[in-house]
């Protein structure tokens, strides 16, 4: 769990730094930022999406759920507040028994 908590967060802050390199580029004509951001972004997002297939194997999620979690790396914030949403039941069991669950792994 801690590699796609990892993983939400940096995707998270690429894509905010792509939508300020955007309002760059369409807004003022410079389009450095966007060129640099884009394709790092495009290959962490890569990465996350196989981070939170492995989450909805281990956590046994829905295949409706696991897309809708992949989708919230694609709008800006969103992936700040669904991996806090995904990962805060995920970790109250285990906290309770004093235990690692197998998604926390």
């Amino acid at each position: 769990m801690r590699r796609y908590r990892v993983a939400a967060w940096i995707v998270g802050v690429g894509l905010l730094a792509l939508v300020l390199g955007m309002v760059l580029k369409y807004g003022y004509d410079r389009p450095t930022l966007v060129g640099v951001v884009a394709p790092v972004h495009g290959f962490l997002y890569m990465g996350y999406l196989v981070l939170t297939a492995d989450l909805a194997v281990r956590a046994r999620w829905t295949m409706q759920r696991a897309l809708g979690v992949a989708l919230a790396g694609t709008i800006p914030f969103l992936s700040f507040v669904v991996e806090r949403a995904v990962t805060r039941p995920l970790r109250a069991p285990a906290a309770a028994d004093g235990q690692e669950s197998p998604a926390s792994r």
